[in-house]
């Protein structure tokens, strides 16, 4: 009878650097869990601070929790080696700086469980000033599902995250999945492969409490020519393993939605970023995107244009339209042809000649009028 089954075993990853503010937190966090079967390992990845004496701490205090203190070698490298170093039927990863709901482990382990998918993803709120905010694209993608495949909800592969999921741990060494080192950006490559080779199950619970904070590897200045290369490089990995899928749907969503979802962040650094930068933006753009441009994606329409614009290298008019963008009050204006009644962007003469663009490029969606 199942009733008397034991709980599995978690084995839970937490990388740590530079994290002696915010450790005790994340580790009462994973002591206040509700499922109580799990055993840690802290990666010390080469801190300078008192990360690694608080981390001995702990596990002095909890036999649950051990430690491996290592020379620095980044995030991939130190869950890499805290895989090799915890055990259990299940795997998870927990970043140093942020927390869990109490029952998120529970939730997780549970949906894998009366599902036997290979893993599960949940939801997410951002710590941030003002509260828990959780995205509106992570509720939209966390609609429930159970023992799905990835053309079941391509876009799911948007949710890009290392510490909103557990592993089944035989699925994870089956499909030698480890997480690119020496790179930013290391989640994605690694949670998109999990997505084409695996079932999973989607849960709308919260699983994980991000914090926001400055100074932290997600908030590493955007405008460097290392950390858009680093951007580049784990998304032309991603790309790489959704083509040998082989699913022309999967991979039209991936490139329209998921793949160009950030740009926008990258387009606002447009103005005022260096030549070099610029170069590294542009071919980008052209090597994913190509002759399909970014007018069919995801992205808002003044960023579809901004896209579009970069792929052409008007790097002045980016430059003008960002400015313009950032001075509005709401929505950008918008115009209807009257022959057809359809609407495009309107955007000043003196920001961007309309007539020397391509009109898809300006063209409106039907929601977006």
């Amino acid at each position: 009878m199942r009733l008397f089954s034991r709980a599995p075993l978690l084995g839970v990853v937490i990388p740590a650097w530079g994290v002696e503010d915010y450790l005790d937190d994340c580790v009462r966090s994973l002591l206040a869990q509700t499922h109580t079967r799990w055993e840690a390992v802290i990666v010390d990845d080469g801190s300078t601070d008192r990360t690694g004496d608080i981390a001995d701490g702990w596990a002095r205090r909890d036999n649950r929790i051990s430690v491996v203190h290592s020379v620095n070698g980044g995030l991939g490298a130190a869950r890499n080696l805290g895989v090799q170093h915890v055990r259990g039927d299940f795997l998870a990863f927990l970043d140093s700086d942020d927390v869990l709901p109490a029952t998120a482990y529970a939730d997780l382990l549970g949906a894998l469980r009366d599902s036997g998918s290979d893993f599960a993803t949940g939801s997410i709120v951002r710590w941030e000033a003002d509260g828990m905010v959780e995205p509106p694209w992570m509720r939209r993608l966390h609609r429930p599902l159970r023992g799905a495949r990835v053309e079941d909800r391509p876009e799911i592969l948007g949710d890009v995250f290392a510490w909103n999921k557990v592993w089944r741990r035989s699925f994870w060494d089956a499909a030698g999945l480890a997480w690119p080192e020496g790179v930013r950006y290391e989640d994605q490559p690694t949670t998109t492969r999990s997505y084409l080779d695996g079932s999973f199950d989607v849960l709308d619970e919260v699983v994980y409490r991000w914090r926001i904070r400055e100074g932290s590897i997600t908030q590493t200045r955007a405008s460097s020519v290392q950390d858009l290369a680093d951007r580049w490089e784990t998304k032309r990995m991603s790309l790489a393993s959704v083509r040998a899928h082989g699913s022309p749907e999967v991979e039209s969503v991936f490139v329209d939605r998921v793949l160009a979802g950030d740009l926008w962040r990258y387009f606002l650094l447009v103005p005022g970023c260096t030549p070099e930068w610029w170069r590294l933006l542009r071919s980008g753009v052209l090597e994913l995107w190509g002759r399909r441009t970014l007018v069919h994606s995801g992205l808002p329409p003044v960023h579809r244009l901004a896209g579009w614009l970069v792929a052409q290298d008007r790097r002045a008019e980016v430059t003008a339209l960002m400015e313009w963008a950032q001075g509005l009050d709401g929505p950008a204006p918008r115009a209807q042809d009257v022959a057809t009644g359809a609407w495009r962007l309107s955007v000043p003469h003196a920001v961007v000649d309309e007539t020397t663009v391509d009109p898809a490029a300006l063209a409106l969606r039907d929601h977006e009028v």
